[in-house]
């Protein structure tokens, strides 16, 4: 037991810790928080990717059509130098950087440092894939963008609300914490499009239409408002916007609500009062509310729900769960085009003058940066002509992916820095093998804002480097001031000078320690993160998909995750154990619709929509008539829309889509 060393788990955004032996590279579950005893399938064999053939060794250079190795001087060196050239050519926003949800704190904070020396705010992460809209909802309404409660908090709390999220497949381990919460008399509400796995454990089960959230929400908080179950003191003291939310809730009565939402007006006046005589609760959301160009008014209204309450603080939480072990981290560190680290605006001049000091400069651009979803049309236009990617792969996990594959031909410079030859990687002019999670240490933040270190287990796989060492050594051959780095805990010293509550912290403490709270376990517990202090009660009305079904593309696709699946599959499709735990991923289509078609179980279909096809067998059942439901963790984004919400989010729950039966040869 005294060799295992404590990593912090690669995948989802809970934030397990895991033991691991460095002789047998075997992983066991950390007893202490947060996990506490327990690992998902992908915990427990975290680990095998990482001793996967196919690993990156060396560095490699695209020559024409073929690609060849090069010593690490050398690749730094070129690199270097063309993206000065670039610079030089077309200023420093001709060039951008893509950070990674799946590599340190520290890392992050580099890669985001990098950027905005060399003169640009082109720096984004996968967070704009999937809960910025959240962030933006938040900030918006209470101040601060990110979870307001730990997951401890989950088991004293009368209610708890799931919305758009099925943690029984992607957060196992959180469905433990919420199966505690149930067994101690809180009641549980499920909202969702489709039957998931988290449905079974439900008290209140309500099968929604896809993309009439809203229209929900509202019918909900006009039942508390009409039967005066809303906290009449929290609202008055705390709170501005109420008369708007009244006035605005008025016509969603659930009789309305039930013939857009296909959910019986009764079931929705029941679940309001479960919820608003619950005392306490928590509100739990996922992609079902964020996928879609109303991602932000989608959450905004799930706030306004939690606020009429006063479900905030000690009395409950807002819970917009993490699908990677470092995107809330990633965001934290200001790896985002319109934020430093902390989430503090551009335009915020003291902090950003703060920043620079640290860094030994005058200043930092203050113009947001491109979304990571802006690039590819910056890319089409000739303004962005080099793009530096690390750890992450857009040519499968974009949205309408066909599109941006196009775009990364078209660059002048194309840097890849990953564990594996992704499919972003054969793109690449230059691929950068850095070494995986268990090789280096570092620090990581869960969705909670935990921060909790990851130990260094065994040495880098070949030839293969730490992502702090690439980027510090890539700093200083461009030039940049403080790249000077000997070891990563050098790092965290600095970003910890950023922030107040962690300037009298030390890396020892952390090292040891069940993690830190950034900047405390419990938000909002007196006043908001608000000019005033108050939260603002924000009224939104149904924004509909941007596609709509119709003869020609009759059906609704959905994307939804599976357990032993983890997005591209880069990680998951190289462990061992969990390809003989998936079984091969279907489609799902309802019985009626099926029948219809002449498709039975286990029957090909080609599934079809504005920008591509795709073949799958299908599974029948477990939908509502006129949905498709498919993992997105392979092709399904040959599908998906792009069109994007005011937090630069792409609408991947729902498209138009067709289908018909194939035979298969």
């Amino acid at each position: 037991m005294d060799d295992r060393k404590t990593v912090v788990c690669p995948y989802c955004g809970f934030g397990c810790r895991i033991l691991v032996d460095p002789k047998t590279m075997t992983a066991r579950p950390h007893w202490g928080e947060p996990n506490r005893g327990k690992l998902c399938p992908k915990g427990l064999y975290a680990t095998e990717f990482v001793l996967s053939e196919k690993r990156l060794k060396r560095p490699l250079k695209r020559e024409g059509p073929r690609i060849r190795p090069v010593t690490w001087g050398r690749a730094i060196d070129e690199i270097s130098s063309r993206l000065l050239e670039i610079r030089e050519l077309y200023g420093p926003d001709a060039v951008a950087f893509i950070a990674s949800s799946k590599v340190s704190n520290e890392e992050n904070y580099l890669i985001q440092k990098m950027a905005r020396l060399f003169g640009t705010n082109n720096i984004d992460n996968c967070a704009r894939l999937c809960h910025e809209a959240s962030v933006h909802a938040l900030k918006m309404s209470v101040g601060a963008g990110a979870q307001t409660n730990p997951y401890e908090d989950l088991e004293r709390f009368g209610a708890i609300l799931i919305w758009g999220y099925n943690p029984a497949e992607t957060h196992p381990v959180v469905m433990d914490y919420i199966l505690r919460a149930k067994r101690k008399g809180a009641k549980i509400i499920v909202v969702d499009v489709r039957e998931t796995r988290t449905m079974a454990f439900a008290d209140h089960a309500l099968m929604i239409k896809p993309g009439t959230d809203i229209v929900l929400a509202n019918a909900l908080m006009h039942v508390i408002i009409e039967e005066e179950l809303y906290d009449e003191e929290f609202i008055r003291t705390r709170t501005v916007g109420f008369s708007e939310i009244r006035m605005a809730v008025r016509k969603y009565t659930p009789e309305y609500a039930e013939k857009t939402t296909g959910i019986p007006g009764e079931d929705i006046r029941k679940a309001a009062r479960t919820f608003a005589l619950a005392g306490s609760g928590a509100i739990m959301w996922g992609m079902g509310l964020t996928h879609h160009v109303s991602g932000v008014e989608n959450v905004l209204a799930v706030i306004d729900l939690a606020l009429l309450l006063g479900y905030i603080g000690e009395r409950g939480g807002l819970y917009p769960v993490r699908g990677q072990n470092n995107v809330q981290g990633a965001a934290y560190m200001g790896a985002l085009s319109e934020f430093l680290p902390g989430y503090v605006p551009l335009t915020d001049e003291r902090f950003r003058k703060r920043v620079a000091s640290l860094w030994g400069v005058e200043d930092l651009p203050t113009e947001r940066g491109l979304y990571l979803t802006e690039l590819w049309d910056a890319i089409d236009s000739g303004d962005v002509r080099a793009l530096y990617i690390v750890g992450e792969n857009p040519a499968v996990s974009e949205a309408d992916f066909s599109r941006v594959r196009e775009s990364l031909k078209k660059l002048d410079l194309l840097v890849v820095q990953d564990v594996f030859m992704t499919r972003t990687a054969r793109y690449a002019h230059y691929i950068l093998p850095a070494s995986a999670f268990c090789e280096k240490s570092g620090s990581y933040m869960n969705s909670e804002r935990r921060i909790q270190w990851s130990h260094k287990v065994c040495e880098p796989h070949a030839n293969s480097k730490p992502d702090w060492e690439i980027l510090t050594a890539l700093g200083r051959a461009l030039g940049l001031p403080g790249f000077t780095y000997s070891s990563v805990e050098e790092v965290t010293e600095e970003y910890f000078r950023l922030f107040p509550e962690l300037e009298e912290k030390s890396v020892e403490e952390l090292k040891v320690g069940n993690g830190i709270f950034l900047p405390k376990k419990r938000l909002h517990t007196w006043e908001f993160s608000t000019p005033d202090g108050r939260a603002r009660l924000i009224a939104v009305e149904r924004i509909s998909p941007w596609e709509e079904p119709n003869e020609e593309f009759p059906f609704i696709l959905t994307t939804v995750r599976l357990m032993s699946h983890y997005n591209t599959g880069e990680m998951s499709l190289r462990s061992p154990s969990l390809v003989r735990l998936m079984g091969e991923a279907r489609a799902l289509i309802n019985g009626r619709d099926a029948e219809r078609l002449g498709i039975r179980d286990g029957d090909w279909m080609e599934i079809e929509t504005r920008r591509g096809r795709i073949r799958m067998r299908a599974r029948v059942g477990g939908v509502p008539e006129g949905l498709i439901a498919v993992p997105s963790h392979f092709k399904a984004n040959r599908l998906t829309s792009g069109a994007l919400n005011k937090a630069g989010t792409p609408e991947f729950k729902f498209s138009a889509c067709r289908l018909k039966k194939i035979t298969k040869s």
